[in-house]
């Protein structure tokens, strides 16, 4: 188990707020007590919690590659199961690879497959990745949503993670709820009410 968190932000600097971003990763520390990694720009930041199992020297994250003139850089939770069949198949396209994690694998896969990597998935898996020459981000969840994943848009920033209280953590903000939310709570207790799948590109205009 791993946790992901990060903010994109349309408007301003958001690269000196360290201190601040480190205290939404903290919240994710049970996730992953192994390892924290931060990836940070003017528009995006990126953290991750890590639970060392695989690869665990080449496995770190954020992981990034550059590829032709863009650096691509991923958070992710889970584990994909056809690791080792993505990766032959990226291998006869000219990829080559470093460790044997299935997170080098992923952000591999989606250079490769791009909008469509979640086609040739098979496993959990929550990822967001970064494309620094378009500045564009990808996020995404399984299939049936059990790696946990959530997001809001607050003011200029995109917030997103593994879990609620990394994004309460954030000063914009606030641990409100409204009907819907009763409902759950009181209705369906930990699950939660059907919603869209979740791939979403966020665009830097």
């Amino acid at each position: 188990m791993c946790g992901i968190v990060g903010i994109v932000n349309y408007e301003k600097n958001i690269k000196n707020q360290e201190n601040f971003f480190k205290s939404m990763i903290k919240t994710l520390e049970r996730r992953g007590p192994d390892e924290e990694g931060i990836y940070m720009t003017e528009d995006v930041n990126l953290g991750h919690r890590r639970l060392s199992v695989v690869d665990i020297e080449n496995g770190k994250q954020p992981m990034s590659y550059k590829f032709n003139d863009a650096t691509y850089t991923i958070v992710y939770n889970g584990q994909i199961y056809n690791t080792d069949s993505l990766r032959n198949v990226l291998k006869n396209k000219g990829f080559e690879f470093k460790g044997h994690s299935d997170t080098e694998v992923l952000l591999k896969a989606y250079i490769y497959f791009r909008k469509e990597i979640c086609k040739y998935l098979n496993g959990i898996f929550a990822f967001a990745i970064w494309n620094d020459k378009e500045k564009e981000l990808f996020l995404a969840r399984d299939h049936f949503g059990i790696k946990p994943l959530y997001f809001t848009i607050k003011n200029d920033n995109f917030i997103f993670a593994s879990e609620i209280k990394a994004i309460l953590k954030h000063d914009e903000v606030k641990a409100e709820i409204d009907e819907t939310g009763i409902c759950e709570l009181f209705g369906i207790g930990p699950a939660h009410t059907r919603s869209e799948k979740l791939h979403l590109k966020i665009y830097l205009n």
